[in-house]
């Protein structure tokens, strides 16, 4: 399914390139990258290629290709279900336009696989003020998602969504630049996992515990605040740090601490660290064991929906080529970055390590994320 758990989700957002700034287009560029995520019994990988085209100085049109490549033996398979195989493509177009200090984008992306197909839309605005200091930002997506079910050709289920957000950055010092933002989303539609089962105690089993089917709410809403600040050193190098919270109808919170480091070497090094913690709270309706079967209306066991904290250690760096000779090409970098991850569960217990019903270790994992990729500017 597309909708992948909170890992993949990061694996995503580490793969995207980064996007444009109020006021500027994008560059003229191309990257081509190739990605890798292995931890918690689930290996990712694929590749990904992006196109920027600037027209007139005014207008920019993107596109994008990315394909996942699943091999899954994770903790919520192998209890309940087989091991499996998939692939998902996506695919994105995007469209920019500079209109003196306003810039409108849109975007529309499609992704598929055998169980799930999601397409979502997005218009975003933004406006630089006083004297290019401020940048103010507001956008709008719509998704519109169908859940499958492999094995099951009558499953057919909806999902859509609505995001809304604001921005607000602001160069404060000619060394620091900060910035605020706010997103608000709503779901409405199947939000669960049609292969997952919660488990209950059941004295008649041999094991202490049986399973039914997860029966979520058919709503969701969640917001997110988070603040940020760069602050560039006198040496060239730059410090930031992020810090998000986020809250839903579901009784999950969260909060997000990122820092980081960017240090370049010479002309043509740039070295770059970082450090990031997450921690949630459970959804009001998440057990690991349920007393009985039917316990409650709304019933998960998905461990995203746990209670959990998880540390990720990056390391990057990015070499600018030699002139290669091509007279298209005006510049070109390697760039080479690792994630290591570890996720930690505090309520979520690894029923493969056996016992007692209720008192099986708790579980955790670790896991690694590797992305190379190339880029040109022409």
């Amino acid at each position: 399914m597309t909708r992948r758990p909170t890992w993949a989700l990061l694996l995503l957002a580490l793969a995207a390139a980064p996007g444009a700034r109020s006021g500027v287009l994008p560059d003229d560029r191309a990257d081509v990258l190739y990605h890798r995520y292995d931890g918690g019994g689930v290996t990712i990988d694929g590749p990904s290629l992006l196109v920027r085209k600037k027209f007139a100085e005014q207008y920019s049109v993107s596109a994008n290709y990315y394909v996942d490549m699943v091999s899954s033996a994770s903790i919520d398979v192998v209890t309940t279900a087989s091991p499996y195989k998939e692939e998902r493509t996506q695919g994105s177009l995007a469209f920019d336009m500079l209109n003196g200090k306003t810039q409108y984008s849109v975007n529309f992306t499609n992704s598929d696989e055998n169980d799930y197909t999601a397409n979502s839309a997005s218009l975003d605005i933004s406006q630089d003020m006083f004297g290019d200091l401020t940048t103010v930002s507001f956008g709008f997506s719509r998704g519109w998602d169908e859940v499958r079910k492999r094995g099951d050709t009558d499953f057919s289920e909806p999902i859509d969504r609505s995001t809304y957000r604001l921005g607000l950055s602001q160069i404060v010092t000619p060394r620091l630049m900060m910035g605020v933002n706010y997103e608000l989303v709503t779901d409405e539609g199947f939000l669960n996992n049609p292969y997952r089962s919660v488990r209950y105690v059941d004295p008649d089993s041999a094991s202490g515990y049986a399973y039914q089917p997860e029966a979520y709410p058919r709503t969701r809403t969640s917001s997110a605040a988070s603040i940020n600040g760069r602050y560039f050193l006198p040496y060239r190098a730059a410090v930031h740090g992020e810090y998000r919270f986020f809250t839903d109808t579901w009784g999950i919170d969260s909060s997000t601490v990122r820092i980081g480091y960017t240090h370049p070497w010479g002309e043509k090094w740039i070295f770059e660290a970082g450090y990031r913690w997450y921690d949630q709270s459970a959804a009001d309706f998440y057990s690991d064991l349920f007393p009985r079967q039917d316990a409650q209306n709304f019933l998960a066991r998905d461990k995203e929906l746990s209670t959990f904290t998880s540390h990720m250690v990056s390391l990057g760096a990015t070499y600018e080529l030699p002139p290669l000779g091509w007279k298209f090409l005006q510049r070109s970098t390697v760039n080479l970055f690792y994630e290591r991850f570890r996720f930690e569960y505090d309520d979520f217990r690894d029923i493969t390590a056996g016992g007692q019903a209720g008192t099986e270790p708790l579980y955790g994992f670790d896991a690694d994320v590797i992305r190379v990729y190339v880029s040109g500017w022409f």
